[in-house]
């Protein structure tokens, strides 16, 4: 491993190291995520099991495939984490001008 100068360390902790721009405390995002991730999956559960109640017991002979149709058709509820940015643009966004 060679030794690399300040300026050097510098430019590459601009281009390696991210900052959470999502615009909430970042502490929260140890909670705010899980809670994010959580609350899809709880949705599509409930829609699961409230569409699948009109086939307890005996069904009608086309009620399965109805309720089959209507499961498959329902785009499911999602969430996805919003990448951090690297430190390098996060500071020139932060620049006064």
């Amino acid at each position: 491993m060679r030794l690399r100068s300040p300026q050097e360390k510098k430019a590459l902790s601009y281009a390696r190291d991210c900052r959470n721009v999502y615009g909430e405390n970042d502490k929260s995002s140890r909670t705010s995520i899980r809670r994010r991730k959580r609350l899809p999956h709880r949705a599509n559960r409930r829609h699961d099991r409230q569409t699948l109640t009109g086939c307890v017991g005996v069904p009608a002979p086309g009620l399965a495939e109805a309720v089959e149709v209507r499961l498959r058709g329902r785009r499911r509820a999602s969430w996805r984490k919003c990448p951090d940015l690297p430190l390098g643009l996060v500071v020139k966004a932060r620049r006064p001008k």
